[in-house]
């Protein structure tokens, strides 16, 4: 488990490639026996040069005057030219270590041109950069359609981006760095042909930072004994790429890469095919982050994961759940199992249920083709919500490997009962005048369907049949154009028995109860809801909440999901990402009431826009003895 210092990198001599260890290279001796005759020259097939003739005791030869050309390479080697090192500098760079620090990662946006990407990937691939969690090493390419130049992309992308609100100091020297690492390659998702096109302009940004980089920060020494060595740095990037791909087998840098499939999932299997065949990297590792919808049910999703590892390994594969991200969510572990206080009441003994509830404040607002094909329950129930349960009901894992926590998370899914349609409760928001403003129904979208029957707001009970759980009810609730934008956890406790004190509570037991509450957003909070006397000479009990309120706690930002995500994808940490066995679990649990909810066409039940809901919620927690934890908020 990560501790997220950002430190992505080893600092010791040898790091550890693949599971093995490379020590430190003599880098001179390598490419002498590997490389270089006596005396080596590189010339370009594109006719210009950079010469640099290094002699037995490592002084530096007055370089050649190259042939002007504009290429990659032309900025990269005057600057190599105007820093040409001293003798000495040479001899104290005579030994350096090559694995240390020195591996590379491309992160390729496929999708670059959508919503996802410009709103939520490349601001928090920059947030990781502008922390300096990024490894020293990094290029960020987008793929899409669209046809855009460099230079587009960037100004695109430059108008999402922010400093951190505790962080504004060069804010714009550091957006303007990291624009820099950023560039585009237009192609279609299913062409072969455009990622290998791709491919070779990933190779040829690893090169330049494999090498450059090393050039001009090392100044690498070849010393010979008894030779001269004119070395001609190479601008035809073959010799660069034969180089590059010999080096990682004496110990070098590893050139690795990310890809972040920000596209709809009907083309999904084409991109993964594309980016296995044409685009992995061919001396490091390839992943790939996958979005939601992971299939519409349990046969969908099962030949989406089929398909997928026709190409992948299931190592390679991040299913990505960027609510699993959030702050509180991630706290929620250590909220449970490093508290005392809490371990022991974690059971059916103390607590009497768990509701975990989301609400939007707005409709689909032209997103409705997309949500129609899914749903509520698909698109929040299925995945958000459920995830958070098997990570709230787990049992105490063996460690804190990624493994062991989704075995725990596993057990807790294939435990629970599929979800029956009498426990579950569907609405869709109508229109709504309020405040001489008129909201519009579901149906107005222009983007849905006529007549459509998808619901907008769905609640639903489960329970979990192990010696845990059993008899607890889990009421989910979730919906858009409600009247609050909140997520958020409730755990109400059972009553005391024999309460001495049930004659001096003036309201009804249920809002006597102890309740915690893990606001997970906005205004991330946890309260704790306790009984106490109200101060006077009488015996008045009142309920406070005892608060921990995230922005008056602390002063730094909490990151955005996707940057925490994102930093586990690149440093392989597989905690906070679906499992193929916890996908299939999951969609077992809602794959019968969805097809009963279609078949039988259930017509949902409407609720004003802004409102809290349809009434058939709230009959559905009764049923189980429950009253909804928000009602008063």
């Amino acid at each position: 488990m990560p501790t997220h210092s950002c430190s992505l990198l080893p600092s010791s001599s040898s790091s550890s490639i693949h599971g093995q260890n490379h020590q430190r290279l003599n880098f001179s001796s390598y490419i002498a026996k590997r490389i270089l005759p006596a005396k080596v020259s590189f010339h370009s097939r594109r006719n210009y040069h950079l010469n640099v003739v290094l002699m037995q005791d490592g002084a530096v030869a007055t370089p050649a005057t190259p042939v002007e050309n504009e290429t990659p390479f032309k900025k990269l080697r005057d600057g190599f030219l105007s820093s040409v090192p001293s003798t000495q500098e040479f001899k104290e760079a005579a030994s350096f270590d090559v694995s240390k620090d020195e591996s590379t990662v491309s992160i390729t946006v496929v999708g670059a041109s959508g919503d996802l990407a410009k709103k939520k990937i490349f601001p928090a691939l920059f947030a990781l950069y502008y922390e300096g969690c990024l490894p020293k090493h990094f290029t960020i390419f987008g793929y899409a359609r669209s046809k855009m130049t460099d230079a587009e992309l960037r100004n695109m992308v430059s108008k999402t981006l922010a400093c951190r609100i505790d962080k504004r100091e060069n804010c714009g020297e550091k957006i303007d760095q990291f624009l820099k690492r950023c560039f585009y390659h237009s192609g279609q998702y299913d062409s072969q042909e455009n990622f290998a096109e791709l491919d070779k302009k990933l190779k040829e940004h690893e090169v330049m930072g494999v090498w450059v980089s090393t050039l001009t920060e090392w100044i690498i020494p070849f010393r010979l004994s008894d030779k001269n060595i004119t070395f001609d740095y190479w601008s035809q990037m073959d010799t660069a790429l034969l180089l590059s791909e010999d080096i990682p087998s004496k110990g070098g840098r590893v050139s690795n890469r990310l890809f972040y499939l920000s596209i709809p999932p009907n083309i999904f299997i084409d991109a993964v095919k594309c980016t296995s065949s044409s685009a992995s990297s061919g001396i490091g590792w390839t992943r790939v982050i996958v979005e939601k919808p992971f299939g519409r049910d349990s046969d969908s999703s099962a030949a989406l994961t089929k398909a997928l590892k026709q190409y992948l390994e299931e190592d390679q594969i991040f299913r990505i759940d960027h609510y699993l991200g959030k702050e509180l969510v991630e706290n929620l572990s250590v909220l449970r199992f490093s508290n005392l206080i809490f371990e022991p009441l974690w059971s059916r003994q103390y607590i009497r249920n768990v509701q975990l509830i989301f609400s939007e404040d707005f409709g689909t607002e032209g997103r409705g083709g997309y949500f129609d094909n899914y749903g509520i329950l698909r698109d929040i129930m299925q995945n958000h919500l459920l995830q958070i349960l098997a990570l709230f009901a787990m049992e105490t894992p063996v460690s804190l490997d990624a493994e062991d926590i989704r075995n725990e998370k596993v057990k807790v899914l294939r435990s629970m009962r599929p979800l029956q349609l009498e426990d579950v409760v569907v609405g869709q928001y109508k229109s709504h005048t309020k405040g001489g403003v008129t909201y519009p129904a579901y149906i107005d979208d222009n983007t849905v369907p006529k007549g459509s029957l998808t619901p907008t707001f769905a609640a639903a009970a489960l329970f979990i049949d192990n010696a845990r759980w059993d008899g607890v009810p889990f009421l989910m609730k979730a919906g858009k154009a409600l009247h609050k934008k909140r997520a958020e956890i409730r755990v109400q406790f059972r009553h005391v028995p024999g309460n001495l004190y049930n004659q001096n509570f003036e309201t009804d037991l249920d809002q006597a109860t102890n309740e915690l509450i893990i606001r997970v957003q906005p205004d991330e909070a946890i309260d704790l809801k306790i009984n106490n006397k109200v101060p006077g000479l009488g015996m008045r009990l009142d309920h406070s909440n005892l608060n921990l309120h995230y922005a008056a706690r602390y002063s730094k930002e909490i990151p955005d999901a996707y940057e925490r995500l994102l930093l586990d994808a690149i440093e392989g940490e597989r905690r906070l990402f679906i499992r193929s066995d916890e996908l299939d679990a999951a969609w077992a649990l809602f794959t019968p009431v969805l097809k009963e909810l279609e078949e039988k066409n259930i017509i949902p039940e409407y609720y004003p826009y802004g409102s809290r809901g349809p009434v058939g919620a709230h009959y559905l927690a009764a049923r189980y003895n429950v009253r909804w934890g928000d009602l008063g908020i």
